[in-house]
């Protein structure tokens, strides 16, 4: 083993260790999620105190030790220093990060999950206050998408009939199933007992049609809350969805919240000031 190596990591999580250093947890593109001191960063005038901030990207040398490995010479490459600018910028950022080191693997390249969660941070940074939220909602489903767990948004996850949100029709919703996976079609007629209809008779293995497919729905969703989780699977958001109101995306980010805290079988700790960081803009 080498006893040294270099990374290109960011910084998701510090803690103090002894008197003047820290425990840094890096997601790095090359070796994954590591864990390295960084020597003096708690000493005034450190220079590896900014260094060793969170959300801060730095190329790394990293000497190998017994117990711990400390970073040898840190040199920052990219600093999110707009993220600290607002409460409901830093906590969205902190939710992704949480987010991320839930599925982090250690010891093997993760790159895709670094470029990821870069530029969904970058994203949030450079939002107007007003649509963090929904960059924070695009940047959950995202990360979801690379764990191999994204929800179905676009068709059925029971039928897979194309779930299409129909505005004009009032009080118009459509299901969504935290355990089924996805969305859920309420348009079609649903097959009645003992009269066997294929994708859907196998789907839920016989029972009660009516009630078993009901009984898999965690969340109703009106048509613009449709339109904006179906939007979530694209690259970009589109600027009408974007600006979809502040309630619609609180209504999405909580369901995939909850979808989340599921698959991940965890409570996200930084969720708890999502409400109060959103609900008065």
């Amino acid at each position: 083993m080498p006893k040294e190596y270099r990374a290109t990591g960011i910084n998701l999580k510090g803690i103090p260790l002894g008197e003047n250093d820290r425990l840094l947890t890096i997601l790095t593109k090359e070796h994954g999620l590591i864990k390295a001191v960084a020597a003096g960063a708690r000493k005034h005038r450190s220079a590896m105190a900014g260094r060793s901030g969170l959300f801060v990207v730095n190329d790394l040398q990293i000497s190998v030790g017994r117990s711990m490995d400390r970073i040898k010479n840190a040199e920052v490459l990219q600093s999110f220093v707009g993220l600290g600018k607002t409460l409901a910028k830093l906590t969205a950022a902190q939710y992704l990060s949480e987010l991320t080191l839930m599925q982090a693997l250690s010891a093997q390249p993760q790159e895709e999950l670094f470029l990821i969660l870069l530029e969904h941070l970058e994203r949030i940074q450079n939002a107007d206050n007003q649509h963090v939220l929904a960059h924070l909602t695009h940047g959950t489903y995202h990360l979801l998408a690379i764990a191999g767990f994204a929800p179905q948004v676009h068709n059925c996850c029971i039928s897979q009939i194309p779930v299409v949100a129909r505005r004009e029709t009032p009080k118009w919703k459509a299901g969504f199933s935290i355990v089924g996976g996805g969305v859920i079609d309420l348009d079609h007629d649903l097959p009645k007992d003992g009269n066997p209809n294929g994708d859907l008779n196998a789907a839920i293995g016989g029972e009660s049609m009516q009630n078993a497919v009901y009984n898999r729905i965690s969340h109703y969703l009106t048509a613009t809350e449709l339109l904006a989780i179906q939007e979530l699977a694209q690259t970009d958001l589109a600027d009408n969805i974007l600006c979809a109101s502040i309630n619609d995306w609180l209504t999405v980010e909580r369901l995939l919240r909850s979808y989340a805290q599921y698959h991940f079988d965890r409570p996200i700790q930084s969720s708890a000031l999502i409400d109060n960081c959103f609900f008065n803009i």
